[in-house]
């Protein structure tokens, strides 16, 4: 990553991944005991993990590192979550003792599991106030940054961005609102599980953030600053590097996805290097799916972010390489038609 001074923070160019791989992998899914394209999805998986490899056939990833961004949003004071916003510290608490839906999940496949130690912003409710400084907004894009260069130094060939925060919904919905220029009542969800009541003072608060940062639409730092928080702005930082870096990574939820958009922006191209795991019943992320061009691969109504939607592509993702790994051409089977 390169910068100039403490309010012009860039970010070195991205490189695609390589079609030359892809193209390899595309044409030896044609040459398997199968039919052609009878795979479905696991040969765009594949066939992208190749990509992402610069190699055909691809192995499966074999040090995967989710790493968790936790925030205190102030936007949860409001009340706009079914939790209070001291059950932040509570969240966070667990990762670091195990027991969450991620480390059973990640579990199946083996991961790593690392939580950011960001420094203590505690966002201001955006609603009324910006998130963040210009300070605190630089430095804690730069601590993302600096994380997914330690992961991918680490050896680490697959990362998975995590957050977790109660109210975190809320500044991602502006976020995504902002960036594809719609209107609040598109984009505001149910998040934890809220009632209909609940969702009116969310959809206000939305609309409100909304409207402070009308000026701020094409600048994602500025962005940041004024509606985000600290997990969205080190998982922005997070994801643009670990492209850039050439390493792909798995998307989780709605916030997630609200800084794929905003890392997209800092970082072109960096959204080749992202694969979209599931649909969420979030509005504003099926909407930022679709602007960043990602189809998600499966649907399970998962509702909860943290990292455990984005772990549900882990197994496939072993599965597609073992595809191309395992399974022999014709010709050494010595049949001339698939089965």
């Amino acid at each position: 990553m390169a910068s100039h001074n403490p309010t012009d923070l860039e970010f070195d160019s991205v490189d695609p991944p390589s079609e030359q791989a892809r193209t390899r992998a595309r044409q030896r899914y044609d040459t398997l005991l199968e039919p052609p394209r009878s795979l479905g999805r696991l040969e765009e998986l594949g066939a992208w993990l190749a990509a992402c490899q610069g190699r055909c056939p691809p192995h499966a990833p074999t040090q995967t590192c989710a790493v968790v961004f936790p925030a205190a949003h102030g936007i949860a004071a409001r009340g706009v979550s079914r939790y209070p916003a001291t059950a932040t510290t509570e969240l966070t608490g667990r990762f670091n003792s195990g027991g969450t839906a991620l480390h059973a999940l990640t579990g199946v496949t083996g991961a790593n599991i690392t939580t950011a130690e960001l420094d203590n912003y505690d966002s201001g409710a955006i609603d009324v106030e910006d998130a963040l400084t210009t300070a605190q907004t630089d430095n804690t894009v730069r601590a993302g940054a600096a994380l997914a260069d330690a992961e991918v130094d680490s050896g680490a060939d697959l990362l998975l961005p995590a957050t977790v925060g109660v109210g975190s919904s809320t500044p991602a919905s502006v976020i995504v609102a902002a960036m594809i220029d719609t209107e609040p009542v598109a984009v505001v969800g149910r998040g934890s599980g809220i009632d209909d009541r609940t969702w009116m003072r969310k959809a206000a608060v939305v609309r409100d953030a909304l409207r402070r940062s009308r000026t701020a639409q094409q600048h994602p730092l500025a962005l940041l600053r004024i509606v985000g928080g600290a997990d969205l702005a080190a998982a922005t930082g997070f994801l643009a590097q670990a492209a850039v870096r050439r390493t792909p990574v798995l998307l989780d939820g709605l916030t997630s996805v609200a800084a794929a958009l905003l890392a997209e922006r800092l970082a072109t191209g960096a959204r080749a290097w992202w694969l979209a795991p599931h649909s969420s019943p979030e509005p504003a992320h099926s909407l930022a799916l679709r602007e960043l061009e990602l189809t998600p691969l499966l649907d399970l109504g998962i509702t909860l972010q943290q990292g455990a939607a984005a772990s549900t592509a882990l197994p496939l993702l072993h599965m597609a390489a073992r595809t191309l790994h395992d399974m022999p051409p014709r010709e050494q089977a010595d049949l001339t038609q698939p089965w």
